[in-house]
């Protein structure tokens, strides 16, 4: 009878292997009929996702056995249905993550397990599908205009691919749109580390949402002194920096860093725009203030109106600078037809008119 007893037991246990691997069989069957069928246009999504279920399905019987959960191919297989799967879910974000987790999960068993490198291949497949699932989540997320799952999913992203460039991008205009300013300052900053075409558009954000959103001018210098140093043809910049000083009550610094850079390129008229900015720029705030003064007190208004010309006798010779430069310089005409007009110099103002109607309208 122990004879007949322990026969019976190995056929048991022989028939059980042989069940557990045949579901890993049947698995890798439904994975090249999911391969043929997905690949037309007209097989619906809920068919689908039908089929790749079915196939994670023959995974989870494999490996909640003790014998195949040890065989790389069970791992594998699953990694590529789960994968799939997260990538077509386009209807449901609970059900692409789920899957996203369990193909992770799977990878990360497989690859332990594969030790001879056979499913290498399955491996990398999943592994691709992982990072599009992912980009694709933002994207969709994205277009529905869930911009904080968008920013969580483009982020992860990166993560998973440090070198991809439009991830980060994209991070940080889903983080721009949530108003979240560090964050799309810090994913902005990484696109321009990995050398991007549009650094110098990203540098302009950063600064612009160092100033307006967050108010911190002290970031902002750092973010000007850093795009200038990359970018020194970009006079933008060295504006708003030298406003930035203006604003402080520090125009003094501000004529000090353009007569330097002056100095060095004299034959560039911008730098002499913006020096002539420097004065004119406190005289238009003299002008805010003198607006405000009450019509009776006339030796108020006199006394600041003699401040404004002061003002504007000192910006007029690096305006005339600017034309001996350059002829056509835009912004120095356009700012001495403001000050004469202010004047009320006709001559000069007609003059000046007159120049900046002949210029190639743009």
């Amino acid at each position: 009878m122990k004879r007949v007893f322990l026969s019976i037991f190995l056929a048991g246990a022989v028939s059980a292997a042989f069940a557990q691997k045949s579901e890993i069989t049947a698995a890798k069957n439904d994975w090249g009929l999911f391969q043929l069928t997905s690949s037309s246009a007209t097989t619906p999504l809920a068919k689908k996702l039908e089929a790749l279920a079915k196939g994670l399905a023959h995974t989870d019987k494999a490996i909640a056995d003790e014998k195949s959960k040890v065989m790389p191919e069970a791992w594998s297989y699953r990694a590529l249905f789960a994968s799939s799967a997260a990538i077509l879910d386009s209807t449901s974000t609970a059900n692409a993550d789920a899957n996203l987790k369990i193909a992770q999960d799977a990878i990360v068993e497989a690859k332990k397990l594969d030790t001879k490198g056979t499913e290498k291949d399955n491996i990398n497949s999943a592994e691709t599908n992982i990072i599009n699932a992912v980009r694709n989540g933002g994207v969709i997320a994205y277009n529905k205009k869930d911009y904080k799952t968008a920013y969580e999913k483009f982020v992860a992203a990166t993560v998973i691919n440090p070198q991809d460039t439009s991830m980060y991008l994209n991070a940080g205009i889903a983080a721009r749109n949530i108003e979240d300013y560090p964050g799309m300052i810090t994913q902005f900053k990484k696109v321009i580390s990995l050398n991007s075409p549009q650094s110098k558009d990203l540098y302009s954000e950063i600064i612009n949402a160092a100033l307006s959103k967050q108010k911190d001018t002290t970031a902002a210098l750092a973010v000007i002194k850093e795009a200038s140093a990359k970018f020194p043809e970009n006079t933008d910049w060295i504006k708003t920096e030298t406003q930035i000083y203006i604003d402080r009550g520090d125009a003094a610094k501000s004529e000090q860093m353009l007569t330097a850079l002056a100095a060095k390129e004299p034959n560039n008229p911008n730098y002499q725009v913006l020096l002539g900015n420097i004065y004119f720029s406190q005289a238009l705030k003299l002008q805010a203030d003198r607006n405000k003064i009450d019509a009776k007190k006339v030796k108020e208004f006199n006394e600041v109106t003699a401040k404004m010309n002061a003002l504007l006798d000192k910006s007029l010779p690096f305006y005339k600078k600017a034309l001996e430069v350059d002829a056509k310089n835009q912004g120095a005409l356009e700012t001495l037809k403001t000050i004469y007009g202010f004047r009320n110099d006709t001559k000069n103002y007609e003059d000046i008119k007159k120049r900046l109607d002949a210029l190639p309208k743009q």
